[in-house]
């Protein structure tokens, strides 16, 4: 009798596969629908979402196909919306997003082909593999060159073809951007074993030798005892070898990666992967407690509602569940659900248009540079930090309530870009000012790939095959499950429904991208 495999066919990450090509939606297509619509029709927004953001996964926008490698993204003309002056630098943090969209692809996601690949999905697959491959020869390279990283990637200029840390990276190495790029590679080493291919099969184990050492030097470049780890190390000499005896690294600061946001996705890697003893294991969890706090939303009338404190409550900041399945936890899941149901009814009370996330602050059109950088942009009443920005909104800010309700979560991205120029021929724009004066002419990894990420549903089912074949599955589930049962027990306001938006981002004078008009 004949036999087939399906083991490129996952439950739960392939969907749609039926779906058929279609004609592209126009440009500026969030105009043609309303927000009903979006409710009602969701799937076919999110198709006609994917293909637009889609557009942003080209050669010199988004990454460099010489050498795989991201860029952080590409400035845009003010007027015409046309790509303009590239950001030739990246960091580990984006090259994640891109690896967990490649994750699906090679599982075989019609959603993750309609990204790469709308006009032949069948070319999604290999598209993938043979950036990974490439960008493997760049790791690789870079790892040669400054062995002192430990296989580790600072900030870096990836404009060439051999990549280099940026001017203010010599010598110093984050940790959390770089949990974030390991778990992605663990998923997407579990999709290229999951696959069909011998070719992807390969793959994945020469992405598993460059997983594996990074496991043998995380204790020496970042770990200083006492369960302290360090958020940004200093290097002695990049050049030189780990092991070497000259070779040194403390802690740039007494500012230690500690958090229970995104920072913990490095911690869970120490837990499983280092070769710490038990002991020192068990004090990574006790540094961490002090920050793991319940506290209440209450305001206009909604709450009380439970949530875990956030740094600022930035959308940016529950970045970890897009990597390892913390949703198979029925107290995190609904912790998680409450932080959406502030996070939208927030905006909705305080009639804000839009979601806030750390991102880029908007753009002068006379000089044509980005005014700055906007870290603190959440909810200061149930964030430990109190002095905030609440000028600016961006469309990633949706990201975490459609891991929840897409059709809720896509509402409010949809909301956003009705505002001025907040499409362009590349998808979605960067942000727009909550009065609509100024946008962010810009389009990045960070602010409109986690949306794509998120509708792809992380890559949680990914790492959770993969952990379970490792070993470290169950290991998970305890440690996380005892951390946040020690905190939460009992939760407020899961009767509370997410809310819609109510109010809209005035026009203000903006005029919209001339290649990306209705």
């Amino acid at each position: 009798m004949r036999t087939f495999s399906l083991c490129l066919l996952w439950p739960g990450l392939v969907s749609g596969l039926a779906t058929p090509v279609s004609s592209p939606p126009p440009c500026r297509f969030v105009l043609d629908w309303t927000q009903d619509q979006v409710l009602k029709n969701t799937d076919q927004f999110e198709w006609d979402l994917l293909y637009w953001e889609g557009q942003f996964h080209q050669n010199n926008v988004s990454y460099n196909s010489d050498n795989g490698m991201t860029y952080d993204g590409t400035q845009l003309d003010w007027a015409t919306g046309e790509r303009t002056k590239k950001h030739p630098f990246s960091a580990a943090s984006k090259e994640a997003l891109q690896i967990m969209v490649y994750a699906h692809a090679i599982a075989g996601s019609s959603k993750a082909a309609r990204f790469l690949s709308p006009e032949d999905p069948k070319k999604a697959p290999r598209i993938a593999t043979s950036i990974m491959e490439t960008k493997l020869k760049t790791y690789l390279q870079f790892n040669a060159t400054y062995p002192g990283f430990g296989g580790f990637l600072p900030w870096m200029m990836t404009s060439s073809q051999n990549i280099e840390p940026t001017w203010d990276w010599v010598n110093r190495v984050p940790g959390l951007d770089n949990g974030e790029l390991l778990w992605a590679v663990y998923g997407c080493i579990s999709a290229l074993e999951k696959s069909c291919k011998s070719s992807d099969h390969k793959l994945a184990a020469e992405w598993q030798k460059w997983f594996d050492y990074a496991k043998t030097t995380v204790d020496k470049v970042f770990y200083q005892g006492n369960g302290r780890v360090c958020a940004v190390t200093k290097i002695g000499d990049q050049t030189l070898a780990v092991n070497d005896p000259k070779q040194s690294y403390a802690c740039e600061s007494p500012a230690y990666l500690d958090d229970p946001y995104e920072g913990e996705l490095f911690t869970y890697f120490i837990e499983f992967f280092s070769g710490l003893s038990k002991a020192e294991k068990e004090k990574l969890w006790l540094v961490k407690r002090a920050k793991l706090v319940s506290v209440e939303y209450n305001l206009g009338g909604i709450g009380p509602i439970t949530v875990e404190q956030g740094y600022w409550f930035s959308g940016h900041e529950p970045w970890k569940v897009l990597e390892l399945p913390y949703y198979d936890i029925d107290i995190i899941r609904r912790l998680h659900h409450n932080a959406e149901r502030v996070r939208t009814c927030n905006s909705v009370v305080t009639k804000t248009p839009g979601l806030f996330a750390s991102v880029n602050n908007s753009t002068d059109p006379v000089t044509d540079e980005i005014i700055g950088y906007i870290s603190p942009a959440g909810i200061v009443s149930v964030a430990s930090q109190k002095e905030q920005e609440h000028d600016v909104i961006t469309p990633y800010g949706a990201w975490p309530t459609i891991m929840f309700d897409k059709s809720v979560g896509l509402a409010w991205w949809w909301n956003m870009l009705q505002g001025k120029k907040m499409q362009n021929p590349y998808g979605s724009t960067e942000s727009t000012r909550v009065d609509g004066k100024l946008v962010s002419a810009l389009v990045t990894w960070d602010s409109k790939i986690t949306t794509v990420v998120s509708l792809l549903g992380g890559v949680g089912d990914l790492v959770r095959r993969k952990m379970k074949v490792d070993g470290v599955y169950d290991d998970f589930i305890s440690i996380a499950t005892r951390e946040y049962s020690r905190v939460f027990r009992e939760l407020k306001g899961e009767h509370v429904q997410l809310c819609v938006p109510k109010s809209t981002v005035p026009v203000a004078g903006l005029e919209d991208f001339t290649l990306c008009k209705k």
